[in-house]
């Protein structure tokens, strides 16, 4: 009997119809002991029960403050039943309940307890009666109910009692108790380890944890898991049928650790906070970000801030309970394992093998490795253990090779395995090969033939590389670095200086006041009782010394903006940062700074002008030089991302402290206020549309003193800085860029993972990451005659028609008024409403471009004597982007007009003549002109040329005049230079000549179509005079248009003369990437409404009078002339659209992978809501990237077509960047504009068009028909009068309908003068 008395309180332990989990707790031992536990003197209540929504019901019928005690009347009714029905089973013990405190009294006679009917009353203490007094008046069908479901449900449990009565009447009675001396290892909760007893079906092969723990003692084992989490339970092993049943909780509870949200609890016990609009409090609402990232991110913080007994208590509370060990995999074991080897602790190696045997994973290279380091380390260890550790990994399909070549090592980590095997296999070397890439057959011949093949040498000898090696290491250690500011310039006053003196007085007050704050939040977090299962904020702010957090924190403040910032953008901010430096200090203490620095030095061999050339691509070889330095920690990877939710929460618990411990008196620029100490950041809410969003704003006084002081430093993270020595090549998904800090290859939205694990899988990256590697290995240098010119405008006043921002002392006053004063009208009020909403909107505006122009020209102006360069990546398409996000080449005009190459080239017998024609495109004339036409008219304007680049701010000020004026300025200034030199065709020129590509967009799509008038409107077909698609289309919007107003519309009549080029320009650009109409009308609203003498209503508060209905009427006949003029175009558009709905419609994203082999997933799915519950607020995060959630069918076809194009034009530009890079060019490019040297253009456009031809020439729109029926069309429902067969059916039939093409010769491409000019 003492089986079913065991199975039975298992029984009605699991079911949370009865028992919150963490109430009742069975553990079947010698004895039965039935565990209550009990809170704040009441038994804590039954939830998500139906019973729990009766008593909700009724909960209006009782006074609060009797809510524990009807709470314990509650239960103590169900208890009563089930201490009958225990009895009933032959008991050891029974219950008895009282008002708060459980008691367990040994039952006079076991076995023969008295029978207790289920209606039987159990004497209650004084709160019953309190109950029964407070209802007693008000007895309701509501009692009623209540009174019929605990009816039913010890009909259940009778019910269930009996079933289990009966099948254990059908099992041997009789079971062996098994050794008194075994006791169950931490964690387990139905696995017997014996060392006196062999099981009674032993496996075939003995296992490595058995033999781990043959080569320690077991006493020892149990002896530490007693010291790291109290005493163990013994247990004794169930039945095959109950060990499936069989379920241990800690004393958290079942209930309330399945419904663990895996966010961190920086605050035991806050006060309610306020609540966003939007938010939801259900709180069964999906957690947000991977659970796993989150077990790993957290074990590895615990681990790196030194502790490791949290990480352990972690681990095996998520290990004990089912239903979060099922989150668990192999490497979350494998961190712990880790900490173990370097302590050379063989037994606690020994207990997490076994804890992956009874989670059911299998050991991988990882596990292995950190028995075999284990084994290293230990002096003692047996070669026939390490021996027997080889054997299983051979049998598990592993190789020692495998191992050494694929895991991540840190410190000596590698050493010590290798000791381990030479101790078993002393003849063992290892076998180290490169992985054979495959390369896409665009460019196998590419990398197969290079004798032809001239990569360019950097202008630097390999000394001067290494020194600028160790300058961006310093940088990247001290992950900030302070520059001086652009307004330095300004005298400084005495006020100004006073101003500068306080703040900095303050901010050491600030550093000392948050110094203390974090120390005492530290000492509560880490002091709080909280569960083992929780994550806890603790360890992420112990990664890192105390006063880093302080210097982030005052860091943020002085770049707060004066409009405030977003809680959560500014939370996400702080955690970033946080990690970014946590990250580098890993780095550092895995001793990869020393290995970097010698692999380095022998990569400069390539890059320096003084070594001999060899034909060997960067990325090539720094994998060469990885595998002879093989010894010693990894470069690549080993670093876990933390995930979004923690980095938010980390920065909230930050802003917290900030904002609550952060202040100054009141009177401090005002000597006449009242002394009081005033918070400097208010947290305060604003609405964002429609949506409540929390803002965290700066003081008045604080925002005064900043712009009073004019400070002349500003402070930058190390990754905002362009880089000062050449980046480390890409060599794999997750190593590349920067020297330490942690860069991403692909940029996504935050949180999504399913990119990273399609590029993890993927085999053949090799030409991508080649070609950002040659884009990030262009040398860069400022122009620093056009950055002093500037830098004068910006301090003087600045210029809104140079694009040089205004101070905000140009701002408009805000203005004032009282809005209770009755002499002003309704209207009056509204319309003065609306000029002080709008004269903020102007201040704010003004600020953000002020700064933004202050923070490139002040990194401009840090760097203006040294060579630097810049790292790249790539967007989920493919479309590449240098890392430093304020200063670079995708920028302004004026911070292209700032960058030159570092590397002159001579401009030969037609550079100059480019350098003319360049500066023509750069003032927007002349776009439907020949390049001899351009040339003529520059060498006619050569006066005004000189005269701009000789007096800019003083003479004729022609170069204002461009499109692009400062980048026309520097042109004038080269070709000025270049005229007046002895020899032209020798004038060193670094200046960057751009080849642009005509609508680039419309080209693919000409392109996939063979499409012979769309191609040629796009400049594909060879013409004497370059095609303007845009013109094209304004002039057949116009004959639309004359047709209408010949019919008497009115809108086609008042537009008449108005229809330009520039106002249909950016709707024909961007609606082949997937602008919509509604997007259309407003880029035409907004070109119309910059027409002065278009018609005006004086009355009109908003809109310009016809605005709106011209608007609609443009963009309708935009789309209808492009619809004529690329019929194929409109084709591909429509079937793209079509695939792409149907496959999301199916419950499937959109994949697909580029001609270079690039996968691309598309990260658009249904938004869900994540609350997080920071100390501060509650945070709405709006998730759009979680693939649990069904695809967002509109995002996903609207997107494909724009995406799928973007995919082509990167894979265009990154051919021509590998061909220009083995023809010894400098290449760069902007999307779809190429820049190179004068003397180098001719031979960019003969590659650009080559590779073009080539791209083309695959079967793209086949090969992609291929991939979408092979992907979604697999495994169709037999059944053909099924619904979802015929769904796939009609998909099947669509993706297999590639669009006809048409005639056109793709080979003209190479004859057209202007498809890229």
């Amino acid at each position: 009997m003492s089986l079913l008395r065991v199975c039975a309180l298992a029984k009605c332990a699991s079911r949370r119809g009865l028992f919150h989990s963490g109430d009742v707790r069975v553990s079947p031992a010698d004895r039965c002991w039935l565990f209550v536990s009990t809170r704040d003197g009441g038994i804590r209540r039954i939830s998500e029960t139906p019973l729990h929504l009766q008593r909700r019901k009724v909960s209006f019928m009782i006074p609060k403050r009797d809510d524990a005690k009807k709470r314990v009347v509650e239960q103590s009714q169900l208890l009563d039943v089930l201490k009958a029905r225990i009895q009933q089973l032959q008991p050891d013990v029974v219950l008895d309940v009282h008002h708060a405190n459980v008691q367990f009294v040994k039952a006079p006679s076991p076995g023969r307890g008295p029978k207790v009917a289920p209606k039987e009353k159990t004497d209650i203490p004084k709160s019953a009666k309190t109950l029964k007094a407070a209802s007693k008046s008000k007895t309701s069908r509501w009692m009623e109910k209540l009174t019929r479901e605990q009816k039913n449900k010890l009909t259940k449990v009778e019910r269930l009692a009996q079933k289990i009565q009966k099948n254990v009447k059908e099992k041997p009675s009789a079971k062996s108790k098994g050794s008194q001396s075994s006791s169950a290892l931490p964690g387990t909760s139905h696995k017997v380890v014996s060392n006196a007893a062999p099981l009674a079906k032993s496996r075939a092969r003995t296992k490595l944890s058995d033999e781990i723990r043959a080569a320690v003692s077991f006493t020892e084992v149990a002896a530490a898991h007693a010291g790291s989490k109290g005493k163990p339970k013994a247990s004794r092993k169930l039945g095959p049928a109950k060990e499936g049943k069989r379920q241990t909780e800690d004393r958290g509870g079942a209930e309330e650790i399945e419904k663990s949200r895996w966010t961190l609890s920086s605050n035991p016990q806050p006060p309610p906070p306020q609540k966003e609009e939007g938010e939801e409090e259900d709180g069964a609402a999906a957690a947000c970000g991977d659970v796993q990232l989150s077990i790993r991110s957290y074990l590895e913080a615990c681990v790196f801030a030194g502790d490791v007994e949290r990480a352990h208590r972690f681990l095996l509370s998520q290990h004990r309970v089912r239903s979060r060990r099922k989150l668990l995999n192999t490497d979350v074991y494998n961190i712990m394992m880790r900490v173990w080897a370097k302590k050379g602790t063989l037994n606690q190696i020994g207990r997490i093998f076994i804890l992956l045997e009874e989670a059911g994973l299998k050991p991988n290279l990882g596990s292995y490795c950190t028995a075999l380091e284990c084994m290293g380390r230990n002096p003692d260890c047996q070669p026939k253990l390490i021996t027997r550790c080889l054997s299983q990994m051979e049998e598990d399909g592993l190789s020692v090779d495998d191992l050494l070549s694929r895991c991540v090592f840190r410190q000596d980590e590698r050493d010590m395995v290798l000791k381990a095997v030479r101790g078993a296999r002393p003849d063992y070397e290892p076998r180290l090969r490169a992985g054979a890439a495959q390369c896409p057959s665009l460019v196998q011949e590419f990398y197969a033939q290079r004798s032809d093949h001239r990569y360019p040498k950097l202008d630097f000898t390999r000394e001067e590389l290494r020194q600028r090696f160790a300058l961006q290491l310093r940088l990247e250690q001290d992950c900030t670095v302070t520059i001086d500011s652009v307004e330095a310039a300004k005298p400084v006053t005495d006020y100004m200086a006073k101003m500068r003196k306080l703040l900095a007085d303050h901010r050491a007050q600030w550093q000392k006041i948050l110094l203390q704050a974090l120390r005492e939040s530290k000492r509560i977090l880490a002091n709080t009782n909280t569960k083992d299962y929780r994550l806890n904020l603790y360890p992420y702010l112990c990664v890192l010394e105390d006063g880093e957090y302080v210097d982030i924190m005052i860091q943020s403040v002085a770049s707060l903006p004066p409009s405030g910032e977003s809680l959560k953008i500014l939370g996400r901010d702080l955690g970033h940062r946080v990690y970014t430096k946590y990250c580098v200090q890993q780095k550092q203490q895995n001793q990869v700074v020393e290995k970097l620095r010698n692999i380095y030095s022998a990569y400069t061999d390539l890059l320096a002008k003084d070594t001999k050339e060899c034909v060997v691509l960067p990325s090539e070889y720094w994998a060469k030089l990885e595998r002879d330095e093989s010894s010693g920690p990894s470069l690549q990877g080993g670093e876990t991302h933390w995930p979004y939710i923690v980095s938010v929460e980390l920065g909230t618990y930050m802003v917290d402290l900030m904002v609550k411990n952060l202040k100054m008196n009141s009177d401090v620029l005002n000597p006449a206020f009242e002394r009081k100490l005033i918070p400097i950041l208010y947290h305060m809410y604003t609405f964002r549309n429609t949506r409540q969003v929390g803002f965290i704003k700066p003081h008045p006084i604080l925002i005064q003193m900043q712009q009073d002081a004019m400070e002349s430093k500003l402070t930058f993270d190390s990754y905002v800085m362009p880089m000062l020595c050449p980046p480390v090549p890409w060599t794999s998904v997750k190593f590349g860029a920067y020297l330490l800090t942690p860069t991403k290859l692909m940029r996504t939205v935050e949180g999504a993972t399913q990119h990273e694990v399609l590029l993890e899988k993927c085999q053949n990256l090799l030409p991508v990451l080649d070609s950002l590697n040659q884009l990030g290995n262009c040398a860069w240098s400022i122009n620093k005659p056009l950055l002093d010119i500037i830098i004068s405008i910006f301090n003087d006043r600045g210029s809104d028609r140079l694009d040089i921002p205004p101070p905000l002392s140009e701002a408009p006053k805000i203005p004032h008024f009282n809005a209770q004063d009755p002499a002003y009208t309704s209207a009056e009020k509204a319309h003065m409403k609306r000029d002080v909403i709008n004269a903020k909107k102007k201040c704010s505006e003004m600020h953000s471009l002020r700064m933004d122009a202050l923070y490139k020209l002040s990194i401009a102006n840090h760097v203006r004597d040294e060579i630097f360069w810049f790292p790249h990546n790539m967007d989920f398409r493919g479309r590449t982007y240098p890392c430093p996000p304020y200063f670079n080449h995708l920028g302004s005009d004026v911070t292209r007009a700032l960058l030159v190459f570092a590397e002159g080239k001579p401009l030969g017998p037609k550079g100059l003549d480019w350098l003319k024609i360049h500066l023509v495109n750069l003032t927007g004339l002349k776009k439907r002109s020949s390049l001899e036409g351009r040339l003529q008219y520059a060498n006619a304007i050569m006066e005004d040329v000189l005269d701009s680049a000789d007096n800019p701010l003083n003479g004729n000020k022609w170069w204002m005049n461009a499109d692009e004026p400062w980048q026309a300025l520097g042109c004038c200034m080269e070709i000025a230079n270049a005229v007046r030199s002895p020899d032209p065709t020798q004038f060193i020129s670094n200046f960057p000549v751009h080849q642009d590509g005509s609508c680039n967009g419309l080209q693919h799509y000409a392109a996939l179509g063979r499409d012979v008038i769309g191609a040629t409107s796009v400049n594909l077909m060879p013409c004497e005079m370059p095609q303007d698609v845009y013109s094209g289309v304004a002039q057949q919007v116009e004959e639309f248009r004359l047709r209408d107003a010949q019919s008497g519309l009115k809108i086609a009549q008042v537009l008449e003369g108005f229809i330009s080029r520039k106002v249909v320009k950016q709707t024909v650009m961007t609606v082949v990437y997937g602008v919509t109409r509604y997007g259309g009308r407003l880029q035409i609203e907004k070109r119309l409404k910059e027409i002065e003498d278009f018609p005006k209503n004086p009355n009109a508060l908003y809109f310009q009078e016809h605005v709106w209905d011209a608007s609609h009427y443009l963009v309708r006949m935009v789309f209808s002339s492009l619809k004529e003029m690329f019929t194929g175009t409109r084709e591909i558009q429509d079937w793209l659209t079509d695939c792409a709905r149907l496959i999301s419609k199916s419950g499937h994203t959109v994949e697909w992978v580029t001609p270079l082999g690039l996968p691309v997933i598309q990260p658009y799915h249904r938004t869900r809501n994540q609350v997080l519950k920071s100390s501060i607020q509650l945070i709405n995060l709006q998730i759009t990237h979680d693939a649990k959630e069904r695809p967002d069918t509109v995002k996903q076809k609207n997107a494909f077509p724009p995406n799928f194009i973007h995919s082509l034009d990167s894979t265009h530009m990154m051919l021509t960047a590998l061909h220009c890079y083995s023809a010894g060019l400098t290449f760069v490019s902007v999307h779809d504009c190429f820049w190179t040297h004068a003397l180098t253009v001719d031979t960019m456009n003969q590659i650009c068009r080559e590779q073009f031809v080539a791209l083309h020439s695959q079967p793209i729109l086949r090969e992609l028909s291929e991939f979408l029926l092979q992907k979604y069309c697999t495994g169709l429902p037999a059944e053909a009068k099924n619904k979802k067969y015929q769904e796939y059916r009609r998909m099947m039939l669509l993706l297999a309908k590639v669009p006809q093409t048409g005639d056109f010769d793709l080979k003209r491409v190479k004859e057209s003068t202007y498809f890229f000019s």
